[in-house]
């Protein structure tokens, strides 16, 4: 009886330490799962649909680039990409074989991109509306449709250096597409591509759009004022056979850039098929030797000082000038030249005379007040700041030389920036080439006005200057092929060998250039044509200022300016028919 009670009594021990212990053990399971599920449920979701979700973004709406008018220089339109679900493809090979010939594409490429283990892979992207059609006919498992924007360029060639390009991506990589991308670029979109156990693609989601696009940007670029100048700049480099060319016109009295010309063209939408050199604003990124169109700015350095007028004489040493053992030459002997003459005939001996008058530490300063040595800080990627060396660093021959523009390096921009300054009566603006940016609404988030930078010369000099560079249009002067009756243009030519690798001058390759305004007395365009290594030619005046009279004209056309003559004409129409 006894060992029945003591079985009974350890049986009972047994069943409890038993119960004890399952009741900790799902009290400890009870409190695990109260952890997970309370506590790390986002994290464990998370961490699930990782293994069932692949996500990946595209880029949204850009906005659009207009010209100064609001003309259209750069859009996004839909378009469609083409993406594959290498396990759900029931014959890789095939689809392969059928993709690479609708698509034009390498069908060795293909199959390796069709690997079946992968969830997704992009088959082509921003395929035209063509290809999309003829895909979407052979109606093949696993092959989706992605609905994207793509970024088109009506205008083609033009401005193309200006405006830029975007990548597959949507996201700038040049120009302005480039400078205020995170103003242009749009809300991204996001897509999930949904597997099963086997990580197979099931299922596509995407997030819905946003229905902001990227801001608007409209541009100081007058979209006919750059298609005369492109056009001109054209038949210029082909006249000519040069490498290449850049021409530039500014609004003097504001610093707006109206248009901004290079060749060799590219088009920026198809970019890829054109060289990365044709792709670089070189009006901005490119450094010079300026020629004889500095020794405007030598004038205006010697008459600002007071050491001397438009009509102070020198001698300039029938052609020969000895400086050291340097003899500096003049195309043509000249005896006792004006100042005005100086420049009308550019003579390099009379530069040098104006600058030993005015001295060293005058010039440069002055050259340093028209901006040269410096970026002039417009609103664009990639601008070079030209080289100006201290003047306590120069010699005698250095000093000569920059007189009348070697020695020294330029981009287009600052030179014609600094030859704005001579047209709107000594004051320098900055250059800007946005003037507005805006929401998708067309409410207005940022405005660019033209900004004064610093008066550099007097209103007097400027103008003095400016009747100089007038007088170097009429008869004898180096620009007279500059010139249209009727207009009173004014400019200067320049001409300066190249500078080789090695740093010497290289022998028969020049660049010729011409800046000038539309008119001497109230400007309104400031004009800068340059062109690399003409062949059949090499003078600024034969070669870059007939470029100058083609586009100046056309543009005074275009403002409806009519000649002097025609103006008169009209007037006095007008008065007789008012009496009548």
């Amino acid at each position: 009886m006894k060992k029945t009670d003591k079985t009974y009594k350890y049986i009972r021990i047994r069943i409890f330490i038993t119960g004890f212990l399952f009741t900790m053990v799902f009290s400890a399971i009870a409190a695990k799962a109260v952890y997970l599920q309370v506590y790390r449920g986002p994290w464990l979701a998370k961490k699930a649909a990782d293994q069932y979700e692949l996500s990946f973004k595209t880029a949204g709406k850009r906005g659009t680039i207009y010209d100064k008018y609001n003309s259209e220089m750069a859009v996004s339109i839909y378009v469609t990409s083409i993406g594959a679900y290498p396990k759900r493809l029931k014959d890789s090979g095939a689809v392969a074989k059928a993709l690479s010939k609708a698509l034009n594409m390498d069908r060795r490429l293909l199959v390796k991109k069709l690997d079946k283990t992968k969830s997704f892979v992009w088959i082509k992207r921003k395929v035209t509306p063509k290809e999309t059609e003829m895909i979407k006919n052979m109606n093949m498992v696993g092959v989706c449709f992605i609905p994207e924007y793509n970024r088109f360029y009506p205008n083609k060639t033009l401005a193309a250096q200006a405006i830029g390009f975007t990548g597959i991506d949507g996201y700038g990589l040049e120009g302005i597409e480039y400078y205020y991308n995170e103003h242009l670029k749009g809300p991204e979109s996001e897509i999930t591509i949904k597997k099963d156990a086997l990580g197979n693609g099931f299922e596509m989601d995407r997030s819905p759009l946003s229905n902001q696009n990227g801001h608007n940007i409209r541009l100081t670029i007058d979209k006919t004022v750059q298609y005369i100048t492109e056009k001109a700049l054209k038949e210029t480099v082909q006249k000519f056979k040069a490498q290449s060319g850049m021409a530039i016109v500014m609004a003097p009295d504001t610093g707006a850039i109206l248009a901004m010309a290079h060749l060799p063209f590219f088009n920026p939408n198809s970019f890829e098929g054109f060289e990365s050199e044709h792709w670089r604003n070189r009006i901005l990124a490119d450094q010079f030797e300026p020629g004889s169109t500095m020794k405007i700015f030598s004038a205006a350095a010697a008459i600002e000082s007071g050491a001397c007028f438009p009509d102070t004489i020198f001698y300039c040493e029938n052609g020969k000038y000895k400086i050291g053992d340097k003899t500096i030459h003049d195309a043509k002997p000249y005896g006792w030249l004006s100042l005005k003459k100086v420049i009308k005939y550019s003579s390099n001996i009379g530069a040098v005379k104006i600058t030993e008058t005015t001295g060293s530490e005058t010039l440069y300063n002055t050259l340093r007040d028209f901006g040269f040595g410096e970026k002039t800080g417009i609103d664009f990627p990639g601008e070079a700041t030209g080289s100006l060396a201290h003047y306590k660093q120069w010699s005698p021959l250095d000093a000569a030389a920059i007189s009348f523009g070697q020695g020294i390096s330029v981009s287009a921009l600052q030179l014609i920036t600094a030859a704005s300054v001579i047209a709107n009566d000594g004051m320098m603006m900055k250059p800007y080439i946005v003037q507005s940016i805006s929401d998708y609404n067309g409410k207005m988030i940022k405005t660019f006005r033209p900004k004064k930078i610093k008066r550099v010369i007097s209103t007097e000099t400027a103008r003095a200057v400016r009747k100089i560079m007038r007088s170097v249009i009429t008869e004898g002067g180096t620009g007279t092929k500059a010139g249209i009756d009727g207009y009173s243009f004014c400019g200067k030519t320049g001409t300066a060998q190249k500078i080789d690798e090695n740093g010497k001058y290289a022998k028969g390759k020049y660049i010729a250039s011409f800046i000038g305004f539309t008119n001497s007395e109230n400007p309104e365009a400031a004009i800068l044509v340059v062109i690399d290594e003409p062949m059949l030619a090499h003078y600024g005046g034969d070669v870059a200022a007939p470029a100058f009279r083609k586009i100046a004209h056309e543009i005074l056309n275009y403002l409806n300016m009519p000649p002097k003559r025609e103006m008169e004409n009209l007037l006095v129409s007008r008065e007789i028919r008012t009496k009548g």
